[in-house]
């Protein structure tokens, strides 16, 4: 299983990052190999479900995950249901920041189902991670524009 856990502060509240996060619906606009993203049900006014399709190449795989907003807390975890992989686990959590900053703990850890595409994600899952957190940084500086 693949796992990787980093904490950064941006120049941004954490209810900007919070918000931006739980915007699964947007992540096709912005998130690197996302090509389709919903929400296809309200569990509660806190859960919803979720489909995320990653493309690269002739690759697409569509994945379906519960995703749990703690906006008390600004705690946002995501759960696994359906889709290639064997486990996916993923964590956001928001705190303040000095001079009205967020400072964020980001945890993922992943296992495909299939041996090969796990070896392939061996190899590039660094760059990979790199990327998507590159890409919510670069979301947020476009929505809430760059800071001062």
């Amino acid at each position: 299983m693949l796992s990787h856990v980093e904490q950064k502060t941006l120049p941004y509240t954490k209810q900007q990052m919070f918000d931006l996060v739980a915007d699964v619906g947007s992540y096709n606009q912005f998130a690197p190999w996302c090509v389709a993203s919903r929400v296809h049900k309200w569990e509660s006014d806190t859960v919803f479900l979720a489909d995320l399709i990653v493309g690269y190449k002739v690759f697409r795989e569509k994945f379906s995950s519960r995703v749990i907003l703690d906006r008390v807390n600004h705690d946002i975890s995501i759960e696994y249901l359906k889709g290639p992989l064997q486990n996916l686990k993923n964590h956001w959590v928001f705190t303040d920041g000095p001079n009205g900053s967020c400072i964020i703990d980001f945890s993922v850890e992943f296992e495909f189902k299939n041996k090969a595409l796990q070896g392939l994600a061996n190899m590039f899952f660094n760059e990979v991670v790199k990327r998507m957190i590159d890409a919510f940084e670069a979301r947020a500086e476009e929505i809430y524009g760059k800071p001062a």
